[in-house]
């Protein structure tokens, strides 16, 4: 039966001036019009009676009844929720609103000019995997509608024998081999019954590529003699090799590795925050999500990340991401008015996005997702590669593109491995509803990009929710830090859905399970038990309870409102059985050893091929200037600014280096690091090593290659030794062809042995072995495979983060610079120079010497120890020449390079070359004596030193051959940003900082202030401070840190608390409202949190008795900023406070950004007035809007500006980027008019430690600047 829409109810403007003039602009482009646009949002709200609460919900959703008409309106597809409604139907429910049944928003569109819009392109209005177009109102009210469930289906192979299961296989998309068939065929005639789909598609998805990995566990004849190791035998025996250290490999969604013990921060069961001392372990993960991707940027990335971030948390019992990394390779850009000349008109199949579609949308989905779960993502890599196809249609490129997510976590030692359960143990799914989304990805992903069905593509792509994930990682964080964790068996829901991580968790604990269809969480009623079983609808995990533990597990889920349903038990059959209450039917009964028993391995026979070798290329024939300004253009080279102020990398307070560097901010740092506690410099280095264009002629090579990137990028940081890395290793290559084949079989042998000469180990991986796209143009068929990809990712333990060395260049002292290379070839092959003059080369740099790495890496780690190096940079894509550029770039200086060794005909090879290398910047009374040690094993160059000139020479035995402007290098080098973010971003914001480059008064980051760390000390009684989150909050663990050491009593207080009535505000001297995406900011920036407050008297009443207390103090800070300005009417002397919105930039912004500190009366601030230093600032809507200019000049005469962006000399700014979000007169904090209670945007909490900044000021020690607001606060209760 229909639902009874009661309320359809019409909202504020949806968009933004600038993001309604990028989709006006994508809609006239794609149908030749002139039309003008508008759109509001529109809510559907379906109630349970139509009586009562109307007005309440009217200003809980800021709307008013529809006097509209639309000419289009977008919404969700039909059988899913958005992320947006399940939200808003919490907030609703949180104010004691009990009768809205569902909620829903739509777009809706006004298009000036356009008769039938129906026949126009509309692909700029919605995205075609998340959500779909309607022409009416009355068509969005049957959104709403119940549809009957879908039943299950039989596939009747015992009338119609194999051929229907072979038919079965191409309907449903399932992927299968003829082998596969023909084993199911006999496993149901065995038995006399027929399979239901929900049993083929458990069987199809688990036993997918994706998940069975056939290839890699495959056996091998080469040239007719038989190999005695899989490909997964080469990678594993590098830890047989090289144990050190590894804890878990390939047992579990990640490795861990061993840790050190260090405080933690512990909450303890009273909800109480304090420091103890536990040891903390490491794990790794990157995962790959390329064919979502292809299918739909951002929804594909989103995943991508999210997976991956599921797969750590549920690593042992329990484990906690800690920093992220994503890497994007796509083939050319072509990028509208900047088309390179090596890049050739367009080819592709309609289905998938075009590569500049992918890096405009995929990079924010994967931001998205990071910055609202809350893992800051510090580090990646971007690649686009494309060659020209030949003549039977054939091409190199990245089609099908790679979308990396991976990262590090923790996990705490007694957390390492999942128990032993045993029968009656509840399975639990935790998290989201199910949802008619992501149905068959395993499979889908396993095939050729063009090979499937494009409707089966389409459904097998997913939607994020990361606020959801959030929340069941709050679970998982709760029980963690228990003495005995309620969690004693945890596995992610990924491919395949519950049909392949309950399975999983029954194999891996040698038992079965029973499942009730009836218990697991759904959001449309009209799901088969199929799409039930199957459906990978994200934010899921599977748990095995003990039933001791249930009704406290229960407790701790509704306290974080993360849903959760208890749908079984565990069985001694070792058996699948999942029941339908409706129907009394079992649509799934089969036994485990039918579902991963000992199907046929894969045989695969290849013979050694010789490659054909295109005649060697002319590289002095090419203009070196014209090719300089080439080679630093090319995607791969240039600036990645757009990839990464749009993702959060301060959030946790647990980063100590991520990709900007020096007081420019240039983002060129080769290295992330991590930090393991907020009292310890003790951490980890990752890095990122990958060079597939090498493998086009030599996959060996390009391995080997990879492994040395992440290496030398990995160098700057003193580490134990090569021995404590521990390697994931990314294999994505197309393998249908014999000669793709014996590549891969080459590449990985080659990592195998490099690895164990190095004595690295591979305890972790992922590979992707579909990468191939093929369709049909005017009758032709094309094909565009990608080279092996084999993408290196390194971490390892670091005693002391402070030390590690940068490209920053030292302009203090006088220097040399010194170029170090293992040989002197300068082979050109897969080089960017090869790329962007075409010209194809026959010889592939390469590790030609194990042992000569091997000494190059403990060398300069020595050379760091005895603090003889003050900047290092590697070489790799774009070679000498582009490494000196980005040096250069990060303090604006010039250098003199003299190769008085070098023939003017060799200066492009020399230049351009990208083999193993690196470029240090010495003390030059130390030159000398680094330049012997160091020749007696490598190659080293004088190569020159810095200039004043701020210009680049280049000298040869020629003469001078280049001498340009270093602002002229860098602004061809931020080209591709900057065109990028044009399109993305706000077109005025990005030419604001393409402009800043020129702006000779721009001096960078600075520090000036008059802190004295002496000041900082634990009192011997503490204050208790409120440290207040909502759902969707992720800021709270670094600002009870800061708290804590401040010495205060934190306490975690989340507003369920409140809601229930189980604590009260009075306790507290004080309330700290962290930073996050409350209920993922669907209704504004902190407007659901504020509207739970504000529309509950209890919890109002509470709000309004602390805020009158004259002997309490409160901070908001980013999301707890938007709110607490939200509650301004109940805050003594806040009524002309601003409210926060969207970015000027239309876009997240995170930056390490300089303010000043004001004269104000805030008593958090006191003694700091005049105080001027950078901050971390990261946020989408935090520019401040004030309801009258008078507003503005009010508090400012009474005192009540607390904070302001600021330039380089100082002076309040609104220029983006040095302000990020546009607030006017840069104001982003203020304060109450006594001055007790303070918001501000950026994030002090983050930066109370030095080495939790980019750049900092030498003269910093352990605490920041940033940490005497804790101490005013301190200071403030002990007076009070």
């Amino acid at each position: 039966m229909s639902k009874t829409i009661t309320l359809i109810l019409e909202g504020k403007e949806s968009f933004t001036t600038s993001k309604l003039e990028q989709i006006q602009h994508g809609f006239n482009k794609n149908n030749n019009k002139k039309s003008l646009l508008s759109c509001k949002d529109i809510f559907l709200v379906s109630l349970k009676n139509p009586i009562g609460n109307e007005e309440n919900i009217k200003n809980i959703l800021d709307a008013s009844h529809v006097f509209n008409s639309f000419d289009l309106i977008v919404g969700p597809r039909v059988g899913t929720i958005s992320p947006w409604s399940s939200k808003t139907k919490d907030i609703i429910n949180n104010v004691g609103i009990d009768n809205v049944d569902s909620i829903e928003k739509f777009y809706g569109f006004k298009i000036n000019g356009v008769d039938d819009i129906s026949e126009n392109d509309l692909s700029p209005f919605f995205d075609r995997m998340t959500q779909s177009l309607y022409f009416s109102l009355d068509e969005c009210e049957k959104f709403l509608s119940t549809q009957e469930k879908r039943s299950i289906r039989h596939i009747d192979i015992l009338t119609n024998g194999i051929e229907e299961l072979d038919r079965a296989n191409t309907t449903f998309g399932f992927a299968m081999s003829g082998d596969e068939i023909e084993y199911l065929f006999k496993f149901y005639s065995d038995i006399n019954r027929n399979p239901t789909d929900a049993e083929l598609m458990m069987f199809a998805q688990a036993n997918s590529e994706h998940c069975r990995h056939k290839i890699f566990n495959a056996n091998w004849t080469i040239d007719g003699v038989d190999q005695d190791k899989t490909l997964f035998d080469l990678i594993k025996v590098t830890s047989k090799e090289s144990p050190e250290g590894i804890i878990s490999a390939y047992k579990d969604n990640a490795a861990i590795t061993e840790g050190d013990s260090v405080e933690r921060l512990n909450l303890d069961t009273s909800n109480k925050y304090a420091f103890v001392k536990d040891k903390l372990n490491s794990t790794i993960k990157v995962e790959t999500h390329n064919h979502p991707t292809a299918i739909s940027p951002f929804p594909g990335a989103a995943t991508g990340s999210g997976g991956e971030i599921r797969d750590e948390g549920a690593t042992g019992r329990g484990a906690k991401p800690k920093i992220g990394l994503v890497g994007f390779n796509v083939s050319n850009l072509r990028i509208p008015n900047l088309q390179r000349e090596w890049e050739h008109s367009e080819s592709k199949p309609e289905r998938i996005a075009s590569p500049l579609s992918i890096m405009i949308e995929g990079p924010i989905g994967a931001a998205a997702f990071n910055n609202e779960f809350g893992r800051p993502s510090t580090l990646g890599y971007f690649r686009s590669f494309e060659t020209p196809f030949d003549q039977s249609g054939n091409a190199f490129g990245y089609h099908k593109p790679i979308m990396l997510a991976g990262g590090i976590g923790e996990v705490r030692d007694k957390n390492n491995f999942k128990l032993q359960i045993s029968e009656d143990y509840i399975v639990v799914v935790l998290g989201g509803p199910a949802m008619l989304i992501g149905l068959g990805g395993g499979a889908a992903s396993s095939v050729s990009s063009g090979e499937s069905d494009e409707d089966l593509d389409f459904a097998s792509v997913q939607r994020e929710n990361p606020e959801m994930e959030r929340r069941c990682q709050e679970v998982i964080n709760i029980c963690s830090s228990m003495d005995e964790s309620y969690i004693e068996f945890i596995h992610d829901v990924g491919a395949g859905g519950l049909s392949n991580a309950i399975p999983e968790l029954a194999k891996d604990s040698d038992l079965g399970v029973y499942i009730e269809l009836d218990k697991i969480p759904v959001s449309d009623p009209s799901m088969s038990p199929m799409e039930i079983w199957s459906n990978e609808s994200q934010e899921r995990y599977v748990l095995a309870i003990h039933k001791k533990n249930k009704d406290a597990f229960e407790k701790i889920c509704i306290r974080e409102r993360c849903e959760f349903a208890f749908v079984g038990i565990t069985t001694l059959e070792k058996s699948v059985k999942l029941f339908d209450k409706l129907t009394n039917t079992f649509p799934v009964d089969v036994p485990l050893d039918m579902l991963f028993g000992d199907l046929p391995i894969t045989d695969i026979k290849v013979n050694n091929i010789e490659k054909n070798i295109a005649a060697p290329g002319n590289a002095n024939k090419h203009d070196f200037k014209a090719s300089f300004y080439k080679v630093l253009s090319h995607p791969t080279v240039a600036s990645k600014s757009f990839l990464i102020t749009i993702g959060d990398r301060s959030v946790g307070g647990m980063v100590a280096r991520d990709q900007f560097v020096g007081p420019y901010q240039v983002p060129v740092s080769n290295y992330s690091m991590s930090l393991r506690s907020f009292t310890s410099n003790k951490g980890e280095v990752v890095t990122i090593g990958e060079k597939p264009t090498i493998a086009v002629n030599n996959p060996s090579a390009s391995m080997r290659m990879s492994v040395a990137e992440a290496l030398t990028n990995m160098v700057g940081v003193p580490i134990k030794g090569l021995d404590h890395i521990q390697v994931s290793a990314n294999w994505m290559a197309p393998t249908k062809e014999e000669s793709e084949n014996l590549d891969l079989r080459k590449g990985v042998e080659a990592l195998s042995k490099i690895c164990v000469d190095l004595d690295i180990s591979v305890p972790v991986g992922k590979d992707s072995l579909s990468m191939k796209t093929k369709w049909s143009e005017g009758g032709d068929e094309k094909i565009v495979t990608s080279p092996l990809s084999g993408v290196i990712t390194a971490m390892a333990p670091v005693e002391d983060v402070s030390i590690g060395i940068t490209p920053e260049l030292n302009t203090e002292c006088d220097t040399n610079l010194l170029f170090v290379k293992m040989n002197n070839k300068s082979r050109l092959a897969g080089s960017i120079f090869s790329e962007v003059t075409q010209e194809n080369f026959s010889n592939t740099p390469d590790v030609d010497n194990t042992n000569q790495l091997k000494d190059l890496f403990n060398a300069i780690q020595e050379l760091i120890t005895e603090k003889k190096i003050l900047a290092l940079h590697d070489i790799s894509d774009g070679g000498l020449a582009s490494a000196l550029s980005e040096m250069c770039f990060t303090k604006k200086v010039g250098m003199d390079i003299s190769l008085s060794d070098i023939n003017f005909e060799d200066i492009n090879s020399y230049l351009f070359a990208e083999e193993v290398g690196l470029v240090l910047q010495v003390a030059e009374k130390d030159s000398s004596q680094i330049v012997n040690l160091l020749s007696s094993k490598f190659t080293v160059v004088n190569l020159g030193a810095l200039n004043n000139s701020k210009t680049l020479n280049i000298s040869c035995q020629s003469g001078s051959i280049f001498s340009e402007p270093i602002e002229k290098l860098e602004s061809k080098w931020r080209e591709v940003s900057h065109a990028i973010q044009s399109i993305r971003d706000n077109t005025i914001s990005a030419d604001e900082e393409q402009n800043l480059l020129f702006d000779i008064n721009h001096k960078g980051l600075f520090s000036d202030t008059a802190f004295e760390e002496k000041q900082i000390h634990t009192s011997l009684t503490k204050p208790k401070v409120a440290v207040l989150r909502e759902q969707g909050v992720n800021g709270q663990m670094e600002m009870a840190a800061a708290y804590t050491l401040a010495g205060f009593e934190a306490v975690d207080v989340h507003m369920q608390d409140l809601l229930d009535g189980n604590i009260d505000l009075s306790l507290f001297n004080g309330l700290a409202a962290c930073g996050g995406f409350s209920y993922g900011d669907v209704l504004g920036a902190g407007g659901g949190w504020s509207k739970t407050i504000l529309n509950n008297p209890m919890v109002k009443d509470q709000f309004e008795k602390f805020f009158l207390n004259q002997n309490t103090f409160t901070l908001g800070v980013c999301n707890g900023c938007q709110m607490v300005s939200n509650l301004k009417e109940i805050i003594p002397g806040a009524d002309l406070w601003p409210s926060f919105t969207k970015n000027i930039s239309d876009q997240f912004e995170a930056r390490l950004a300089q303010v000043k500190v004001e004269e104000s009366n805030s008593i958090l601030l006191s003694g700091m007035a005049g105080w001027s230093l950078p901050i971390a600032s990261a946020h989408g809507e935090g520019n401040a809007l004030f309801n009258a200019e008078g507003d503005i000049n009010h508090l400012e005469n009474s005192n009540q500006i607390a904070l302001r962006f600021v330039d380089s000399h100082g002076a309040p700014t609104e220029s983006y980027p040095l302000n990020p979000n546009g607030s006017k007169y840069g104001i982003t904090g203020v304060t109450s008019s006594d001055g007790r209670v303070t918001i501000m945007m950026p994030h002090p909490e983050r930066v109370f430690r030095s080495q939790q900044m980019s750049w900092r000021s030498k003269d910093w020690k352990e605490f920041s600047p940033w940490m005497q607001i804790f101490y005013n606060a301190l200071d403030f209760s002990k007076n009070s």
